[in-house]
């Protein structure tokens, strides 16, 4: 048995802004990791077919895992599917990831849909750990910093 998580938020920001969060590495770090974790990216390869190789640190006591993600669709400010895969044999399984970008009036609105998520992980763990990345995403792509401030 595997579990699935949905998301839907409306970001106040373009549509290729926030693909582009999820395609940077040094953005990834910075909004992925939940609340309480740092993240370090391994490798990265932004292209189908490619993916990245990155680990979750807690701050607290230390402890880490990693995962690797493969991309499977590249639409630029439309659309990602890709795979994740935890490098810890005891969380087997690939996971799926859509993530999905529409322009709106006030903004984008992005929708996730995670599948395939390991018995070992409880559902609703997930769906929190979203929660605090996609708050960390906003607040990343909403604001508009001119260039030289």
């Amino acid at each position: 048995m595997t579990g699935t998580v949905r998301l839907h938020r409306v970001i106040r920001s373009t549509p290729d802004k926030l693909y582009r969060a999820f395609v940077d590495p040094a953005a990834l770090c910075k909004w992925l990791p939940p609340h309480g974790f740092t993240g370090t990216m391994h490798e990265f390869d932004a292209r189908v077919g490619g993916g990245y190789h990155m680990s979750f640190s807690n701050f607290g006591t230390g402890s880490s895992h990693a995962f690797r993600v493969r991309f499977l669709e590249l639409q630029p400010g439309e659309r990602i599917v890709h795979t994740d895969r935890f490098d810890d044999p005891n969380m087997p399984g690939e996971m799926q990831v859509e993530i999905t970008f529409r322009a709106v009036a006030c903004g984008t609105e992005l929708s996730i849909v995670q599948a395939g998520i390991p018995d070992a992980i409880p559902t609703e763990f997930c769906y929190l750990g979203w929660q605090e990345s996609l708050t960390l995403l906003a607040q990343l792509a909403e604001p508009e910093i001119p260039d030289g401030a």
